[in-house]
This record gives C-alpha cells, sequence and structure tokens, in this order.
C-alpha cells in the first residue's frame, strides 16, 4: 500500500495532482487490472486521467478508423473506486460507438461524479472545460483530439470529440497516421480563447493533447512542441500528453509542467490481438508491427504493445502554497498480461533512466531527478 503522506506535501494549503495515459479497460476485473496504482492514485488530491473508449452497450460503428470496442459502463465504476476525479475524453476512439456511445459514456461518468471534458453531444458541450474544486483552488481541465480521425471530430450538430486541427503535409483529411507537421492558425487561435476562459473560472489549468507518434521510442513530430509550448504561454499550467502508447519526455518550460506522454494508465484489452472476429481489427494488429518494426511479447496478451512501452510514470504536480508548481512522476511497470504497478526497486531506475534517455533522443533539455520516499521521483 501507498501511503497518502508520500504524495500530499504536509503544507495544509499545497495541492497535488496526478496525472495517468490511456486507459483501456475492456476486459472483465477492471478492479484487479488497476490495483497496482490505485493506491496511488486514490492518495492525491485530484488524478486526472484519459478515457480512452467509449463505455456503452450499444451504437453503431464509426467509420473512418480502426474502431475499438465498446467498453462495459460497470468498469467505469472501478475507475471512481480507483481515485479518478476527473477524466479526458477527446481521442481517436471516444466516438467509435456513435453518439449513443458518447452519451453512455458521459452519463455514467456524471452519476459517478467524475468531471469530464472533450465529447458531447455537440461541438459547444465537448470543448466546455471542466472544473473541480479541490483544497479551495478550483481546477478546468481542456481536452483535445489533435490525430483524428475527423469522422470523430464533434461539430454544433453533431456528437463527436473536441479537436485542434493539425496540418497534415499530404494535404488529406487528418488521421492517426496522418503525417502531421504544425498547428493550423486557426487551432493557436482556438487554444488561446479556450485558455482565456478557463483561467478565467480556474486557479490551475490543465491542457490535454492526444497527440504523437504511436508505438515509436522517443521521438516527437514536428507539431507537438509547438502546440504545447503555445498552450502554456496562454496560460496553462500543465500540459499532459497521450495516445502514443510509449513514454514520452518530459520539461518544465517558465515554471510549468509538460508531459509529452506518459505511456499507458491501464490498458487491458482484446481488440489488439491478431486473433479475433473483427477483420479491421485483426488487419491492424497484423499491420502495425510491420509499420513500426516491432512484435509483442507473447506474454502480453491484453497490451500487445511496443516492448518498451512496459515502461509507463503517473505525472505528479505539486502545487505549492505561493502558487509554484513542481513536477514529478511515479515510475509504473507493466506487468504481464497488463496490470500496471507502481514500483520502488530497480525497476522505477530503470523507468527513470529510460525518461531521461528518450527525452535527450528527442532533444528535450536534462532534468534533474531526486527520489522522495521509495517510488515518488521530483524534478530539481
Amino acid at each position: 500500500m501507498i501511503e497518502q503522506t508520500h504524495i500530499r506535501t504536509q503544507s495544509p494549503d499545497a495541492l497535488t495532482v496526478l496525472l495517468t495515459g490511456d486507459m483501456v479497460l475492456d476486459v472483465p476485473g477492471a478492479d484487479h487490472w488497476l490495483s497496482g496504482i490505485a493506491p496511488a492514485l486514490r492518495s492525491a488530491d485530484l488524478t486526472v486521467a484519459h478515457l480512452e473508449v467509449p463505455h456503452t452497450r450499444r451504437g453503431s460503428e464509426l467509420a473512418g478508423d480502426v474502431p475499438a470496442p465498446g467498453a462495459d459502463p460497470d468498469n467505469l465504476d472501478a475507475l471512481a473506486r480507483a481515485g479518478v476525479g476527473m477524466v479526458s475524453l477527446a481521442g481517436n476512439h471516444i466516438a467509435d460507438c456513435g453518439v449513443q456511445g458518447i452519451a453512455d459514456t458521459v452519463d455514467r461518468l456524471e452519476r459517478l461524479g467524475i468531471a469530464h471534458t472533450g465529447a458531447g453531444a455537440t461541438l459547444a458541450e465537448a470543448s466546455r472545460a471542466a472544473v473541480i474544486e479541490r483544497r479551495g483552488r478550483r481546477v478546468a481541465l481542456l481536452s483535445y483530439n489533435c490525430v483524428g480521425p475527423e469522422a470523430g471530430w464533434a461539430a454544433p450538430d453533431r456528437a463527436g470529440c473536441n479537436f485542434l486541427r493539425m496540418q497534415a503535409a499530404d494535404g488529406k483529411p487528418v488521421s492517426p497516421n496522418s503525417p502531421l507537421v504544425a498547428p493550423t492558425t486557426e487551432a493557436l487561435e482556438q487554444l488561446r480563447a479556450d485558455i482565456t476562459g478557463a483561467r478565467a473560472r480556474a486557479d490551475l489549468v490543465i491542457v490535454a493533447l492526444h497527440k504523437g507518434i504511436v508505438h515509436t521510442p522517443a521521438k516527437l513530430a514536428p507539431y507537438e512542441r509547438p502546440l504545447a509550448e503555445a498552450a502554456l504561454d496562454a496560460g496553462a499550467d500543465i500540459v499532459v500528453g497521450h495516445h502514443a502508447h510509449i513514454v514520452r519526455g518530459v520539461e518544465m518550460r517558465a515554471g510549468k509542467a509538460l508531459f509529452h506522454g506518459l505511456g499507458n494508465g491501464c490498458v487491458v484489452t482484446h481488440a489488439l490481438s491478431p486473433s479475433q472476429d473483427h477483420p479491421a481489427r485483426a488487419a491492424w494488429a497484423k499491420k502495425r508491427r510491420e509499420l513500426f518494426g516491432f512484435e509483442p511479447d507473447p506474454r502480453y496478451e491484453l497490451a500487445p504493445f511496443h516492448p518498451e512501452a512496459v515502461n509507463a510514470v503517473i505525472g505528479v504536480v505539486r502545487v505549492e502554497a505561493d502558487g509554484g508548481l513542481r513536477m514529478g512522476v511515479i515510475p509504473v511497470h507493466v506487468e504481464p498480461p497488463g496490470r500496471p504497478v507502481c514500483v520502488n526497486d530497480a525497476r522505477a531506475e530503470e523507468v527513470i533512466a529510460y525518461l531521461d534517455r528518450i527525452g535527450a533522443m528527442a532533444g528535450l533539455p536534462p532534468r534533474q531527478w531526486r527520489r522522495e520516499g521509495p517510488w515518488l521521483w521530483m524534478c530539481t
């Protein structure tokens, strides 16, 4: 068990926020799959996760990407029991079961009291910031899909997810396989306006970006740093990335926290296995090995990702009494067949070394780490 005092600062006026990567819980036993990280998530003042797939038992399959199946709505109850208080929804799979899938997901989150943003029945709903209060501070969350598919993006009269349009080098509609090179002017203007609006309502603003190149170690797409930096310059305090299903580097920029990618939060699914009845999912499971040049470890039948995806982190941000931010991580190791576990042994040092190595490969500034407790590592 991870003690609460290991995460929270002793100052009664400080706020501790944890952030996780993608959550895909579409197999039975969600409490079990979350149990290796749940003690940490519950011990924070606020835990923010990214919910990758719709949780529904109905809906029509969306065309435009390899569709994910709807997950059991009851698994959202396990997410609440694990301590998640806020979720971003704007990703490339949240619309995979159509309007019904989004409606069922949002309805269940609201009944559980989990704040949410990034998807809805209209663009106005999908783009509305979620705001929650913790320790006397109001925290706002904005969520954006940067990678498509455009068929899943919300419109004034269409359900879907919130989005920021990136420029594609091939000029084609944006999709998860597009060669995206830069934020569009319209995206930057929208981002600035949204953050300004959220800042007027909150003391802390978090921007969640579904971005990046999947299944590829270290590499950042050309648009990723400019987009994240634009969010920080516009007034965001924290920018967190997900989608790549593999860890990316971290930065502190002008005293603000930037997590380019946390890796998988908890992804347990049969949808990526080649041995299934769904032709498109079976074909993608084969194609992605060819595209990205890796062979999944057969022990990871519920999380058949790049071998380096066994490394993950939970982002940690402490907002001190004076408003200053400190950034850190909790190292996570993904055990076969896909269960993430907070680690405090040699595996923790391996995760930190991996984080430094991929950051250097991506050209990010080096970070210095200090271990504060058996598993918590903070930037110095």
